[in-house]
């Protein structure tokens, strides 16, 4: 810690970076192993949402193996599981007018969400978030939300806690009234937990060289909307998946899904690989024309957009597995990559390496550990379980769609699925950003204007994120080289960040001599990481704002 500034200390003997699933879970496991053991435990989770949920944004469909290993008796508790799926749908589609459904016989199994020996549930991932916050609470565990985790304690190469980011900072760094010094959270074992591409967990990854040995990680972008609909259009429990246009037709990755939630409403959403060529893509204006195809018109028209936001996703898998072991604490969730990018499901993953996490750390801090050790053990529990055997499963997967494309990897995994995994382990070992083509090889994209009623601009939907930062704060989107983007990346790429970013951050406007310059509307951030992950120059990097800014999701 280079700055000399007196801050407040407080010392658990866990602290938990970030209320997702694997931390909240992490969280109760630890104090049930306590309670059980009358052993004194402090636990404590920061968040840096405005409250737990607030920043949290999945699909999602929920198995929930893990809950029942956390709560077998969740239903009593109440957690916000009301919704079974019933019916699933996969369609490939063709063009803007024509689908194909695909018979269940040539769905892979991992993609089936019904029958089986567990039931899912369509869910709002925050809603279970909230639960999971209050189950921790009630079991003892400390959490403080709006505070962000900005840097960790490192000493002699081992990791004793975080500093919590500063409040009441100008963008000019010089103190406002009120300014408060981030406070040091000092704890035996700190677990990281912030979601994929955690700012933080980006610093271990490269700082203890997690990822030596690993293909490089690879992402999505997820772009999600929650709607209201006529009550004569609900089907509850209705779970439809597709791929195929209009992605294919420009020569990106990925599929689409549209959930019958609760109380009349639908879930719909686009994922798409950041493995992706043309510097001319929009993945929003994709999935904007994407709601205009029949296929997905039905269930929409007539309603209306309640809800929009987006949120990267760590879709690597097994090759691009980072250790997430290092002294004094752990990666887990998808700070990690845990997530099963074959069933698009990542909670319950998620939640097992929370559980593992506890069960590790509880185990040592009894044997009188005073922390700050390598647990090994973890990685033995970790790789003993049903999570770490989903992932080798599916691990060709995605390289599998990427090598392959949307058709041939689907062919592939559907054959490897097949033969029990006997194929040949297929890699990707080109970072998502290197994967990136100069403007000069492709035509620009006109997309159409929004209608207004299906397809909407991004300040509209940017609105429904209920999305606010403080802006007399320092910027939060750091730029190595700010001459870079108008000198480099405008010739080359023509500045793909205009386009790649799902909330209107960055534009190339004209300055007082008519000349390009680089602007950051940073207040507008969803907090969705993409710019860190597929800027040509990795010149952007994306830091946490003052505690409390970014998306508040009512229940996405």
């Amino acid at each position: 810690m280079t700055e000399q500034i007196e801050r407040d200390t407080m010392e658990f003997d866990v602290v938990i970076v970030g209320a997702g699933p694997s931390g909240l879970a992490a969280a109760c496991r630890l104090m049930q192993q306590a309670n059980e053991a009358e052993q004194e435990l402090t636990v404590c989770v920061v968040e840096k949402g405005s409250e737990v949920g607030a920043h949290i944004l999945s699909g999602a469909i929920l198995e929930p193996r893990s809950l029942f290993e956390l709560f077998p008796d969740w239903e009593k508790r109440g957690a916000p599981l009301t919704t079974p799926a019933l019916r699933d749908e996969v369609y490939l589609l063709k063009d803007a007018e024509k689908a194909q459904k695909l018979p269940n016989a040539m769905v892979p199994k991992s993609m089936h969400n019904t029958g089986g020996d567990i039931t899912r549930y369509v869910i709002s991932a925050g809603n279970l978030c909230r639960w999971l916050a209050e189950q921790a609470e009630g079991l003892g565990v400390e959490i403080f939300p709006g505070f962000a985790a900005q840097e960790p304690i490192v000493e002699d190469g081992v990791v004793r806690g975080i500093l919590i980011g500063d409040m009441g900072v100008a963008a000019d760094g010089s103190p406002k009234s009120g300014h408060m010094p981030g406070m040091e959270l000092r704890a035996r074992y700190t677990l990281f937990a912030e979601g994929s591409r955690g700012h933080l967990g980006k610093r271990l990854i490269r700082e203890f060289k997690l990822d030596e040995g690993r293909d490089p990680q690879h992402y999505g972008i997820g772009l999600k909307e929650l709607w209201d609909v006529p009550a004569e259009q609900h089907q509850p429990g209705l779970i439809v998946h597709g791929s195929g246009w209009p992605l294919d037709s420009k020569g990106a990755n990925g599929g689409w899904f549209l959930y019958h939630a609760e109380n009349q409403q639908v879930v719909v959403g686009l994922i798409m690989d950041l493995s992706y060529r043309n510097p001319y893509l929009s993945p929003f204006d994709e999935f904007q024309g994407m709601k205009h195809h029949p296929v997905l018109k039905q269930h929409l028209e007539g309603g209306k957009r309640v809800a929009y936001g987006a949120r990267a996703i760590t879709k690597g898998g097994l090759n691009c597995l980072p250790k997430m072991t290092f002294p004094g604490g752990l990666l887990i969730g998808c700070d990690a990559g845990t997530l099963n990018f074959a069933k698009i499901k990542g909670i319950h993953t998620a939640m097992k390496s929370g559980l593992i996490a506890a069960e590790t750390v509880f185990e040592a801090l009894k044997s009188g550990d005073e922390g700050g050790q390598q647990l090994d053990s973890f990685t033995n529990n970790w790789e003993s379980s049903w999570a770490y055997r989903e992932l080798k499963e599916s691990a060709s997967f995605g390289p599998a769609m990427h090598k392959y494309g949307t058709v041939g990897g689907g062919a592939y995994n559907f054959v490897n699925q097949l033969l029990g995994g006997k194929l040949p382990n297929v890699h990707d070992t080109t970072p998502d950003h290197a994967a990136l083509k100069p403007a000069a090889e492709f035509q620009p994209i006109d997309y159409p204007k929004p209608d207004g009623k299906l397809s909407f601009d991004k300040s509209s939907s940017v609105f429904l994120s209920n999305t606010n930062h403080e802006e007399d704060q320092p910027c939060h989107l750091k730029l190595a080289d700010p001459e870079l983007p108008v000198r480099d990346n405008l010739p080359e790429f023509a500045e793909p960040a205009q386009r790649y970013c799902p909330a209107g951050v960055y534009e190339v406007v004209e300055d007082e001599q008519g000349k390009p310059k680089f602007q950051i509307n940073f207040q507008n951030c969803v907090h969705c990481k993409t710019c860190d992950i597929k800027d040509p120059a990795q010149n952007i990097t994306w830091v946490a704002p003052e505690g409390g800014g970014g998306p508040n999701y009512p229940n996405m």
